[in-house]
């Protein structure tokens, strides 16, 4: 066998010999292109990491392990029958050569199996199978394995504590943590500042803001000053626990500590002052970030675009979006989409193709998220053959359409009445193989119900249930209002049933469909003691439930029913608005009662309530009814007066 960049530094005697010697070693396994045996790679392996060669050492070994039929246990026995005595470093480097191949169910079991054959493994090794094993996700298998380590008398240090508790803290087993620290100090290992940062880490996680703090003192007491990484966790997780006011305060206790806050610091409190919309606390950190002379990164202007943009004051998100070219930083895609979507919210559409193409036009090529966000934009304005073009593009140019991309054009064309493009979508969507989920059924549902179409609604109520996908309360609200458009009253009480067996609880929107449908049937009565059933399930009735029904009484003329419902709605603290008054004042004025209406014109007024147009209209045409010129042209007055344009009829 040949090893490599040796050859050429040896005399050229030397190197024959070596030559003539890896020929017979050669020969004896097998002959010269034979593979060599598991042996011959574990010896040349020994006496690799003997010499101190590492790289070689480690090639060999991965060529073991690469080994087909070679078991773990073939691999720890040859290596044991190479040498003499166990080397320590080739049996480090095995461990860390299965660990950084990504193999750490392999490494565990190697490293079991020299621990029964009692082969001393170095600390680097052992630390280095736990992290993996942390890594993976394994938890029983990390505690197995340190378990084989403190009974096997193995070599431990600050490391492998670190590592342990990482893994407990992760899955938030403080009681496990605080074993390992009282195991491990009895080895004369004690925590340090990585261990204290991980545990007030882990205690924010659990939103155990006191136990972290608490830590954090006791950091203090045992004499480990807390670093920066230690002060940025607090921030964090003062921020993610909504702690403003104790955020604050531990800021300005860095200065004190002699810690001067970085970039991440400021993030902490930008980023979360930005995710509650505390716009003037977030300014105030970034204004002092940037006296300090702390440079802002990504996360620091990405964090107030998308404030900006989410608010809809996008003439700032933009003069950020240029700040921050200014400091020298690239937009990524993150920024250009949030940009891209606060001008799609704020309805500009050109403004938002127009930040596409400046994103395209830099090397930043939109993803299926910012194409979703541009068609949602464009199908909320109704433009849907732009949003068929912005589809095509996306196929153009290799972005495949996910399930948001169909839901969202779907929704467009149901929203437009177009259900047949909306079913030829859907089609579409599933020879893609796109699962559709109850957002698709319930956007393509509803718009079957407002076209009429119960029968093509009840397909798809089927086809849903044939895919597992099982209705929520939306589904049945719009199947419940659905029927009730129609007063089909029965029938919404089918599905409310269904609706409630299956444990769904029916919200005031559900309710207010029943009793639009009794309205429209012509059951005001019955609608009005629906009321006690909504009580009994603890929705209390709203504005929407009361104006239906005095909307169903005034249509019945009956004047007094609808009077009665008013001051139900006072004596409930439910607030009448312009809707609730312009029914009553209008059904009085259309009976001819103008003496009644006049009384509610003027408590409308006394409430707070301005007039607005058809107030005054169905007041000035009762008067002219009743022959009231004065009075009528008095509120023509007051009407022109407060910009209300009459009817051409007056």
């Amino acid at each position: 066998m040949s090893i490599p960049r040796r050859l050429s530094r040896l005399p050229a005697a030397a190197a024959g010999t070596t030559n003539r010697s890896t020929a017979n070693l050669a020969v004896a396994h097998g002959g010269i292109g034979a593979r060599p045996s598991t042996a011959v790679l574990a010896a040349a392996a020994t006496a690799a990491a003997a010499a101190g060669r590492a790289s070689e050492c480690q090639s060999l070994l991965l060529r073991m392990s690469r080994r087909r039929g070679a078991s773990r246990l073939d691999i720890v026995s040859s290596l044991l029958a190479s040498s003499p005595t166990p080397q320590p470093q080739v049996f480090d480097l095995l461990i860390r050569t299965y660990t950084q191949s990504r193999k750490p169910r392999e490494a565990f079991e190697a490293f079991r199996l020299l621990l029964d054959r009692r082969v001393p493994v170095p600390a680097a090794a052992s630390n280095a199978l736990l992290a993996a094993l942390s890594r993976a996700g394994w938890p029983h298998l990390t505690a197995d394995a340190y378990r084989l380590v403190l009974s096997s008398g193995s070599e431990v240090n600050s490391y492998t504590l670190n590592i342990m508790v990482h893994s407990y803290c992760k899955a938030l087993q403080f009681d496990k943590v605080d074993a390992v620290i009282s195991e491990m100090e009895k080895r004369c290992v004690f925590p340090d500042v990585v261990t204290h940062n991980v545990m007030v880490d882990a205690r924010f996680r659990a939103g155990d803001v006191e136990a972290a703090m608490a830590v954090v003192d006791s950091m203090v007491s045992k004499g480990i000053k807390p670093g920066i990484l230690t002060y940025n966790a607090v921030l964090k997780g003062l921020c993610r626990n909504g702690r403003w006011d104790k955020a604050r305060e531990v800021f300005r206790a860095m200065d004190e500590c002699g810690v001067a806050p970085d970039v991440r610091s400021f993030n902490m409190l930008i980023g979360g002052f930005c995710r509650v919309g505390e716009v003037d606390e977030a300014m105030k950190f970034y204004k002092e970030m940037r006296r300090r002379g702390v440079t802002p990164d990504v996360v620091s202007f990405s964090c107030l675009i998308g404030l900006f943009a989410r608010r809809g004051k996008m003439e700032h998100a933009v003069m950020y979006l240029r700040e921050m070219r200014e400091f020298g930083l690239i937009p990524d895609g993150v920024i250009y989409t949030m940009i891209i979507g606060g001008f799609c919210r704020a309805g500009s559409m050109l403004e938002a193709l127009r930040v596409r193409d400046e994103m395209v036009g830099s090397g930043c090529l939109p993803d299926v998220v910012t194409y979703n966000t541009l068609l949602n934009g464009l199908c909320k304005e109704r433009r849907l053959s732009d949003a068929e073009e912005l589809l095509t593009e996306m196929g153009e140019r290799g972005v495949p359409p996910d399930l948001c991309t169909f839901t969202t054009l779907i929704h467009g064309y149901c929203r437009e009445g177009n259900v047949e493009k909306a079913l030829q979508l859907f089609d579409t969507m599933l020879q893609q193989r796109l699962t559709p989920d109850i957002v698709t059924y319930n956007t393509l549902i509803d718009g079957m119900c407002r076209q009429g179409d119960l029968g093509k609604a009840n397909e798809l109520w089927d086809d849903m249930h044939s895919r597992k996908i099982f209705p929520n309360h939306i589904t049945y609200s719009i199947l419940i209002d659905s029927h009730c458009e129609k007063g089909q009253v029965d029938d919404a009480f089918g599905f409310l049933d269904e609706m409630v067996n299956k444990g769904i609880v029916p919200n005031v929107r559900t309710y207010n469909s029943i009793i639009k449908g009794y309205c429209r049937s012509g059951n005001v009565l019955k609608g009005q003691q629906f009321l006690q059933t909504m009580r009994h399930a603890k929705v209390l009735p709203d504005l929407i439930t009361y104006n239906t029904l005095i909307h169903g009484y005034v249509k019945e003329e009956k004047m007094h029913e609808a009077f009665n419902l008013l001051n139900i709605m006072e004596n409930e603290k439910v607030q009448p608005d312009n809707v609730t008054y312009n029914m009553i004042i209008n059904g009085y004025c259309v009976n001819g009662n103008m003496q009644e209406a006049e009384w509610v014109y003027k408590k409308m007024g006394a409430k707070g309530i301005e007039p607005d147009r058809y107030t005054y209209m169905s007041m000035i045409n009762g008067h002219v009814v009743a022959g009231n010129s004065k009075e009528s042209f008095q509120l023509h007055d007051e009407m022109l007066q407060k910009g209300f344009a009459p009817d051409d009829k007056f």
